[in-house]
């Protein structure tokens, strides 16, 4: 008959001969020094792990939206683009020149201001495509927080208090994304999971 200190000896229990080889006085779980969670309590690590996951995806959902949207409201607009007008970029830059925080950017969109707004049209609908989708995600979100910046500086700037303008929030909302990139549900990950299978 085995004892006690048999048991002990060849790592099958310990000398109590309760076969707990991990410490926690029950059979081992793999996780050293850890029991593992159940009930409720399992379930709410589970909820927790889950929301962190995906915490940033409404966000990118909205973002990639609102800039494709963005995008088509310029680019089916033709008195958008021209050069001045009720409700053209040349009159808004005209309008907001002497106000900006860079008065020298909106002298350069001015020398053309249907290239400056084909320009921001094009950005908008490539920054919301490649967020929507998930690819080269934080090229994007960077695309999208330089084209915000870019209207915060000159368009918006003149807006008191500044709470009330929309481009500072915006490039708020896209910096989360220059940090975390598309991890989940994104073509970054599944280029990145068929280069590790390869």
């Amino acid at each position: 008959m085995t004892g006690h200190a048999d048991r002990a000896a060849d790592g099958t229990g310990d000398a109590r001969g309760r076969g707990d080889t991990d410490g926690t006085g029950g059979p081992d779980t793999g996780r050293p020094g850890l029991a593992p969670r159940a009930g409720l309590a399992g379930r709410l690590d589970r909820w927790r792990a889950l929301g962190s996951r995906y915490a940033l995806l409404p966000l990118r959902i909205f973002l990639g939206v609102t800039f494709v949207y963005a995008a088509f409201d310029k680019l089916t607009d033709s008195a958008f683009f021209a050069a001045s007008g009720t409700g053209s970029i040349g009159e808004t830059m005209t309008g907001v020149r002497d106000t900006s925080a860079v008065p020298a950017l909106v002298d350069l969109a001015l020398k053309s201001p249907a290239g400056f707004g084909y320009a921001i049209a094009f950005g908008e609908l490539a920054v919301g495509l490649g967020i929507l989708v998930g690819l080269f995600g934080r090229v994007a979100a960077l695309g999208g927080a330089l084209i915000s910046l870019s209207l915060w500086l000159t368009v918006s700037w003149q807006v008191d208090p500044y709470y009330l303008g929309n481009d500072l929030a915006y490039l708020m909302a896209w910096l989360p994304l220059v940090l975390a990139g598309t991890s989940v549900l994104s073509l970054d990950r599944l280029l990145a999971e068929r280069r590790r299978t390869r």
